[in-house]
């Protein structure tokens, strides 16, 4: 076990004793090697302090300068990870010349190759790999950047900011001077070299100047980024309407590649993203590929001013920037589609990832006290918990006094590096709310839950609420919460009675409602309204899956309904009819169809088994499968009228209607398959033969797959011959190959490593193949283990190419404590050879040792 890896703690954070006022960088790019002059003018901000210590990671030092004058070894040392420069005066220039090699650079930190195109990673401390650098998020400095490089094989060279200086005053080589006006930390210095293809726009912002927008891919690709520059326009406009920003650069460049740890960064000016967040069209992506695709765009162009006009002082604040932006982009994305969708879409992701994290030994507050690995807390608690704690200070607040409280968070610490007890102050100046207490959803992990209990007598309707909160990690008592709790009373004929946002700041407490004329029906944590889990066994869900007139309460009372009735077939076989009635009448409602190919899916498997002690995955997919089979016996026919009347499939159009007819019928087919029949699979052999958009292909795939060998092996030919040079597409391919139910699942994923389109270095394909199989809950969890060695082996494979995409891998035994004895002695079997492992990265080593303590 390796006894080095140190921990950093929050509680340590010193200002920085230097501040670097301006970085002139020089990028000489060759093909074996990469050398890097950075030139700083640095100022102490600690007289005190005589040497400078910057970071640096693997450095070859080739020149070390201090106003000019060389310096010989006896000035600075050299050590692992530092580099220390004695003796420095109160104001100086330091010049640094190193050699760095990004085409050997497997872990995608700094600046390294995708494929044949020089780009860089420094969130969050990738730039000290770079060069020597105070690296960290409170040292803001200018940055003016030259890049060098050969004029035919990297004919685009970028940076930060503005371009302000073409070179070609050579023969071969050209280069670019790029010159940023706006202090930024390291981690948003971008670099992009390569021989790429592109599209252009302009954007007038409300002040009246024009800027020029830039979307660069591999030669070949231009036509399929026309959707991401669509939505990134609508972005920019969307965040001059909502928050009165306005972009502040003359350029805004978007580079789409390959290989990247991430999906996307907001690098100022540059912004580098994962191709997957940018590529599409319909014959490629589906209709969640776009909407993704306008998200991400949205994501980091907010960040322009939530993460990079205003940042993080260090990295414990990183839901500063993250959880305020994913709260931003999920309301941009609800104001461009459909809001009630889009919300059930964003709560469904939050309970798949972090309600699984806050309930395993790896969770954390969205402020973390400590870390050894940065990088392995861009977690589902920092991004999507973090955004339902803003959505909360949203609530508190009212749409106009939200609005005010920004306006004054970005004029008091626009170009700062701050504090989450920054932006709070900048709420609490302008709302009403109980800030001491509100803040404990920074510092407390865990998912809360609130017990309801009812009561109704002459007229008089009482629920006294309870809250429950979670130990932490280490079994510390944790204190009640404070929230705005959404709720509405119904009548028994589905009226609302009344609609009420309470606020609730007490371990126990009673609320009253009088003048009524009959016990009415509870509608409770409306929208969503705080991310708890509400412990409510009197609810009447049948009711409320057929009258609630909240969207999300009633896809709650679904959901709800149908996990209680899964849990009655698991222990006693028995079918609640009253939930299948409910169900029936979803069949038959006049709604949304987008909206109602929601409440007709059935809870996932990571929702059910947050409801065992012991998870018992066998006898979840058994209880799934049965609950799914007798919903399809019953309602076969209208399942089969909703397929017939939805099924068009000679449109491609990405208008809302067509998105919601291909997302009903869809289901329908799902729902349809478990069946087993020769209809339906004929009916999904047809859809993949006919259909003109990659939506309606993979599910239909996905379907044969699961459900016919011979159909499935012809339409998996086929679609592997058609796509096998796009590497987006064969994403989906891996992904639905290792996420089958087929028993020889773990002997194919092994084989289709072997693939020629697989390649372990692209981070993408490692998730869709290796990640889908450790998400296969039945397969994975095997009893003889065979999943958790296979999965064990690659995660000390894959360490030591990129320890980022590694300890990801790591997470899929985070239920470890949950399972039973027999799988537990696997997984621990498994984790202590992992962490064993000679040179293991302290990123698999961080989340490893959390699960075996």
């Amino acid at each position: 076990m390796n006894t080095e890896v140190k921990a950093k703690y929050l509680k340590d954070y010193k200002k920085p004793a230097y501040a670097i006022e301006s970085v002139d960088l020089l990028f000489e790019l060759f093909e074996e090697e990469t050398f890097v002059t950075n030139t700083m003018q640095i100022k102490k901000t600690d007289a005190s302090v005589n040497d400078l210590t910057l970071d640096a990671v693997n450095l070859e030092l080739l020149e070390l300068s201090l106003n000019d004058l060389k310096l010989q070894e006896s000035r600075y040392i050299i050590e692992e990870e530092k580099l220390t420069v004695l003796n420095v005066p109160d104001a100086f220039e330091i010049k640094i010349k190193n050699k760095i090699y990004p085409q050997d650079n497997t872990e995608l930190e700094g600046l390294y190759k995708s494929g044949d195109i020089f780009c860089t990673q420094n969130e969050p401390e990738g730039f000290r790999s770079i060069t020597p650098f105070l690296d960290r998020p409170d040292i803001m400095s200018l940055f003016t950047t030259t890049i060098l490089a050969d004029k035919k094989k990297y004919p685009v060279l970028l940076s930060n900011g503005n371009k302000i200086k073409c070179h070609e005053d050579f023969k071969e080589r050209h280069g670019v001077t790029w010159h940023d006006p706006h202090p930024k930390p390291s981690y948003l210095f971008a670099l992009v070299a390569g021989n790429l293809g592109s599209i252009s726009d302009e954007f007038t912002t409300i002040q009246g100047n024009k800027v020029a927008l830039n979307i660069y891919c591999d030669l070949g690709n231009e036509q399929k980024c026309h959707h991401a520059m669509h939505s990134l326009k609508a972005s920019m406009k969307w965040d001059e309407e909502k928050y009165g920003r306005a972009y502040d650069l003359d350029i805004y460049n978007i580079v789409a590649v390959d290989s990247f740890n991430m999906g996307a960064m907001e690098n100022k000016g540059l912004n580098i993203f994962n191709s997957a967040y940018v590529l599409a069209d319909t014959d490629t992506a589906t209709d969640a590929n776009f909407m993704g695709i306008e998200s991400v765009i949205a994501h980091e162009y907010f960040h322009n001013w939530t993460g990079n006009r205003i940042t993080c002082r260090d990295w414990f604040q990183l839901t500063l920037k993250e959880g305020l932006t994913v709260f931003r982009d999920q309301c941009f994305s609800a104001d461009m589609n459909s809001a009630q969708v889009q919300r059930i879409e964003d709560v469904k992701a939050l309970r798949e990832r972090q309600f699984v994290e806050d309930a395993s030994p790896t969770r954390h507050p969205i402020q973390p006290e400590s870390y050894i690995s940065m990088n392995n807390f861009y977690t589902a608690t920092v991004y999507e918990k973090g955004a339902e704690v803003i959505r909360m200070v949203y609530t508190l607040l009212g749409e106009k006094n939200y609005r005010q409280a920004m306006d004054l968070y970005f004029e008091t610490f626009d170009g700062q590096a701050v504090t989450t007890d920054d932006f709070l102050w900048a709420m609490h100046e302008c709302g009403d709310f109980d800030l001491e207490l509100f803040k404990r959803w920074y510092k407390q992990s865990g998912t809360p839950r609130l017990h309801v209990k009812e009561s109704f007598e002459n007229g008089t309707y009482s629920i006294l609420l309870t809250q429950k909160i979670p130990d932490d990690v280490d079994g510390k008592k944790q204190k009640p919460c404070y929230y705005p709790l959404k709720m509405g009373l119904l009548d028994r004929d589905g009226s609302e009675i009344l609609a009420k946002t309470l606020i609730i700041s007490k371990e126990s407490e009673t609320f009253v409602f009088e003048n009524l004329k009959e016990k009415p029906v509870l509608s409770i944590n409306r929208d969503f309204s705080v991310p708890i889990i509400v412990e409510y066994g009197e609810a009447q869900f049948a009711f409320l899956m057929k009258y609630d007139t909240n969207s999300f309460t009633q896809y709650e009372a679904t959901q709800n309904f149908a996990l209680r009735t899964i849990s009655e077939i698991i222990e006693s076989s028995a079918i609640n009819d009253d939930f299948v009635d409910a169900y029936g009448h979803l069949l038959d409602l006049d709604v949304d169809l987008s909206y109602k190919a929601l409440l007709l899916e059935l809870p996932s498997v990571s929702a059910v088994m947050q409801l065992q002690k012991e998870i018992d995955f066998d006898a979840i997919y058994d209880a799934q499968d049965k609950l799914l089979l007798h919903i399809a016996q019953k309602y076969k026919e209208k399942l089969l009228d909703i397929y017939k009347q939805n099924h068009l499939p000679a449109s491609a159009s990405l208008e809302a209607k067509y998105i919601a007819k291909r997302a009903i019928k869809n289901r329908a087919l799902k729902i349809l398959s478990i069946l087993k029949n020769d209809e339906v699979a004929e009916l999904a052999q047809k859809q993949y033969e006919e259909s003109l958009t990659m939506t309606d292909r993979i599910v239909a795939l996905d379907v044969l797959e699961n459900l016919h060998v011979s159909y499935a092996e012809v339409a998996l030919q086929d679609f592997y011959n058609r796509y096998k040079d796009e590497t987006l597409v064969m994403n989906k391919y891996f992904a639905i190959l290792a996420s089958s139910s087929r028993y020889d699942v773990l002997e194919r994923v092994e084989k289709l490593q072997r693939d020629k389109v697989y390649d372990e270095k692209v981070p993408n394909l490692v998730r869709s193949l290796v990640g889908s199989f450790a998400r296969n809950h039945k397969h994975f969890h095997a009893k003889d283990g065979s999943g958790y060695k296979f999965l064990a082996d690659k995660i000390i494979e894959i360490d030591k190419i990129n320890p980022q995409i590694a300890s990801g891998l790591c997470g899929a035994f985070k239920v470890c404590d949950k399972m039973n004895k027999h799988n537990q002695d696997l997984i621990k079997k498994e984790l202590s050879r992992v962490i064993s492992t000679q040179g293991l990265s302290k990123n698999s080593f961080e989340i490893i040792d959390k699960i075996l303590k």
